[in-house]
């Protein structure tokens, strides 16, 4: 491919951002505390160590790994399992993406029957139930779309490579089991929550990525998910 060719190539595709800003004080989850953003090192005193009108700012953060938009790798559910800097970057990075559509369903259990048609091995399975409307507000931590028992094994079976969600919690956050966490995270298959803009998606057609950083021994943090999409 020539040079003119790679440039237009480029310039037909659009990146999408599919995550939540963090900001100060923000409420991800009912019940756990928002990040604490301040400054470790101010411009001003930054002065003193630097040339004549050289200055920087260094900051800092305070927060649990269930924050915004973030992944859980399988050390979340399981001590024995696959932390955040053992997690492959295939099961983050580039990613073949599908997306389900089930905004406008009646129940909120989103079964198996909702994935049947679609050929979801090795790729990023985005959930779009529309939820992400509510983030930031109190209609956000009750009544969400989760995914059923069902639909989180023939998802292991099918071997997707990840799975996320626009809602509160890939499960329903009244069955203490958390079947859809325990069955995806055990067949190594990590969780993106809180995703938002998937209605911004093709349904198939694009590469999706949610990379955290490789934080030894923790299981979930942070990403900043976006999608890489071929075509005008």
């Amino acid at each position: 491919m020539c040079e003119s060719d790679q440039r237009r190539d480029r310039a037909a595709r659009r990146v999408i951002d599919l995550s939540h800003p963090i900001r100060h004080g923000m409420i991800t989850y009912p019940g756990l505390p928002g990040p604490e953003i301040g400054v470790h090192l101010s411009r001003e005193e930054s002065r003193a160590h630097y040339a004549p009108g050289t200055e920087f700012a260094i900051d800092r953060i305070t927060m649990v790994g269930n924050t915004s938009t973030y992944l859980d790798s399988p050390f979340h559910r399981y001590g024995d399992g696959a932390d955040l800097a053992a997690l492959p970057l295939s099961r983050m990075a580039d990613l073949d993406g599908i997306v389900i559509r089930v905004t406008g369903a009646e129940s909120r259990a989103i079964g198996r029957s909702a994935f049947l048609s679609h050929r979801v091995a090795g790729r990023a399975v985005l959930v779009h139930t529309g939820w992400d409307r509510h983030f930031g507000t109190a209609a956000y931590g009750a009544g969400h779309p989760y995914l059923t028992a069902d639909a989180a094994a023939w998802l292991a079976e099918q071997g997707a490579a990840l799975v996320g969600i626009d809602s509160l919690n890939i499960d329903d956050t009244a069955d203490g089991s958390r079947p859809a966490h325990s069955t995806l995270l055990a067949a190594g298959i990590p969780i993106v929550e809180h995703l938002r803009g998937l209605d911004a998606l093709p349904v198939e057609g694009f590469r999706f990525h949610a990379v955290p950083p490789a934080v030894c021994g923790m299981g979930t943090f942070p990403v900043r998910a976006y999608a890489v999409v071929d075509g005008p």
